[in-house]
């Protein structure tokens, strides 16, 4: 085989800075991808473009796990925009709502609210942001707050939940990247594996319910929400919130819609998934098929529903569903790339030449830390963390085989150092989405933000070095005592009260 040395790592490398420098992950993708077809056929651009598109797009194409993958996120794609339409999310909302009267309780519901929209990062600020935003005014809640507890539960709370489209993705790039370093370990087992150390994702689900017990907000937080109460007029406040219900009352969609979707859902994907628990074991076709199924029978649901309620017509139904097939092209192209990046370091040895220039420079436990710091670094500067889990998936995995680092703890350091780079970016676009949704100047939003967000990605680094020398979920649990503890000691010494 042809020892291709220092070569090998252009095109990874050219992938992270295009990525960074154009914030093009879909550029930046194919030019690293061409940049390695180039290195395979001598420098050769006829051959090296049969190359990429022959040898490793359609071989990628055709493999039948990654065309299983393609269409499992095209239909959830579907029935993601097919809910929007409904707007049952945004009436179940609407109705929980009428039920809070204190600022605490209005926080709590919004954060609620964000752990339940779990199946779309982008539809929960879009959703959860004009719901609450009436609500928040009434009870004297600053925008920039709403903007935080919608960006910290839009991205994490996807990302936990494998069923979700974030879920199908990263199988994806686990069980590609396992077929390269030729790893036999079931892909989704080993994300519920990764699960308890996806600390980020984790801790700073509970970071929002943690700062509201105290009653107190931090930095540039703490100070939004007393300028927001100083020039808080609530009498005006309520009297237009009123007017908005007024004239909304009318048209207001039904909670059914939502109520029966998410039910059909999840009760048609545990009923699969038990019949082949039961049976021969729940394998990964199983679960691409499960998934499938079940968001399917749940879109099938809400369009009967909409039929009932709205008077929506199948017709029109499929019209919302197909468009929403369509916002996931650009995933699903991301996803190819991946694939067809990572079958093309494969080929030029990138993973075993990296690995041998670390040698003894790194130890395996403090490996995952390193990953942490690498794809939050990326995520944040690229504003994408789709991108920086493709990118490192594909490059990281196979150099953790090769120097035996912990395969979880890799993969738990990817996810959740992309995570934390794409809440703290100014350019990413489930922070802008946020800034969106709350109606909060973008750039208040990223500053009052980034306190807290900064805080738990200490904690998180903290826990990759514990669990690199003790990898045991237990590392979670003593996280999440100390971030109650030390949340509570910053809010008691420099904490403000918020009400």
């Amino acid at each position: 085989m042809i020892e291709y040395g220092f070569l090998s790592l252009v095109p990874p490398a050219l992938s992270i800075v295009l990525a960074i420098y154009t914030r093009n992950v879909i550029v930046s993708l194919t030019i690293g991808a061409f940049s390695g077809s180039l290195i395979i056929a001598n420098m050769n651009p006829f051959f090296a473009a049969t190359n990429l598109v022959e040898e490793h797009i359609f071989a990628q194409l055709s493999s039948g796990s990654n065309a299983q993958v393609l269409v499992v996120m095209l239909v959830i794609g579907g029935f993601v925009k097919l809910l929007d339409a409904s707007d049952g999310a945004k009436a179940f909302a609407t109705t929980i709502g009428k039920y809070i009267s204190s600022p605490k309780q209005g926080q709590f519901a919004a954060w609620s609210a964000g752990l339940g929209i779990f199946f779309t990062d982008s539809g929960n600020a879009l959703i959860v942001g004009p719901l609450f935003g009436p609500i928040f005014r009434r009870l004297k809640i600053c925008k920039e707050k709403l903007a935080y507890i919608i960006d910290t539960t839009a991205s994490p709370v996807s990302l936990l939940v494998p069923i979700t489209g974030w879920g199908v993705y990263v199988v994806s790039l686990i069980e590609n990247s396992f077929q390269t370093i030729g790893v036999s370990d079931d892909p989704f087992q080993m994300l519920l594996t990764v699960w308890p150390f996806q600390f980020y994702a984790i801790l700073v689900l509970l970071s929002i319910p943690m700062i509201l017990i105290t009653g107190r907000e931090l930095g540039p937080m703490a100070a939004a929400q007393a300028k927001h109460v100083a020039k808080t007029n609530g009498n005006q406040i309520q009297e237009s919130e009123v007017s908005a219900q007024e004239q909304t009352v009318e048209d207001r969609p039904s909670p059914t819609i939502f109520v029966a979707s998410l039910l059909t859902l999840l009760f048609s994907m545990t009923a699969y998934f038990a019949y082949f628990a039961y049976t021969e074991g729940v394998q990964g076709i199983h679960v691409r098929s499960g998934i499938c199924i079940s968001y399917i029978l749940a879109s099938i649901a809400c369009a009967y529903v909409m039929r009932r309620k709205k008077n929506t017509s199948y017709g029109k139904s499929l019209d919302y569903f197909i468009g929403g097939m369509g916002n996931l092209v650009f995933i699903c192209i991301i996803l190819v790339l991946a694939w067809s990046l990572s079958s093309i370091c494969q080929q030029l040895q990138t993973g075993e030449y990296l690995a041998s220039l670390l040698g003894d420079n790194i130890s395996p436990n403090l490996f995952p830390v390193l990953v942490f710091v690498v794809g939050a670094v990326m995520s944040f500067a690229t504003g994408s963390s789709y991108g920086t889990f493709a990118v490192l998936m594909a490059v990281i995995l196979p150099v953790a085989h090769i120097a035996e680092a912990s395969l979880p703890l890799t993969i738990a350091a990817i996810l959740s150092g992309g995570l934390f780079g794409d809440h703290t970016s100014p350019i990413s676009d489930t922070t802008v989405l946020a800034s969106m949704g709350a109606e909060c100047g973008h750039i208040e939003h990223v500053n009052t933000q980034m306190v807290y967000a900064l805080f738990v990605g200490i904690l998180t680094a903290i826990a990759f070095v514990i669990a690199g020398f003790y990898e045991s979920p237990i590392v979670i649990l003593w996280m999440i005592v100390v971030q109650f503890v030390a949340i509570n000691v910053l809010a008691k010494v420099w904490g403000r009260r918020s009400f």
